[in-house]
């Protein structure tokens, strides 16, 4: 079995600082990319930002300057440091990573719970 457990959601003023973690834990062999998904009411869920195993991240153009993803290959962690928060980011934030669970599987997708970010205006 395979879990992702997110930490850091809460409430923030906008232009405060959020840092959210994530926690890959269970049957790991391997780990591809790792990022964070946000679904805000209403929308559908977005990509925020992704990162390789090798340290490459990508950002969705919204987030771009103001979140910053780090990962931890060791530890099976990644984090998304969030500054200069604004209402629009108030979303579930879900962990996600592209895992294979044992040599001989592909990898597939795994889903954390999701944090809550609320930021007021």
């Amino acid at each position: 079995q395979v879990q992702l457990v997110e930490s850091g959601g809460g409430l923030v003023q906008a232009g405060g600082s959020l840092r959210l973690s994530c926690a890959a834990s269970g049957s790991i062999f391997s780990i591809n990319t790792m990022g964070w998904y946000r679904q805000a009411p209403g929308k559908q869920r977005e990509l925020v930002a992704v990162i390789s195993n090798g340290g490459s991240a990508t950002y969705v153009e919204f987030v771009k300057a103001r979140f910053t993803i780090s990962r931890d290959n060791a530890k099976n962690t990644v984090d998304l440091q969030m500054n200069s928060l604004k209402p629009e980011d108030t979303a579930v934030y879900y962990c996600h990573a592209n895992l294979r669970s044992t040599w001989f599987v592909s990898h597939r997708d795994y889903w954390g719970q999701g944090t809550q970010v609320t930021v007021s205006s």
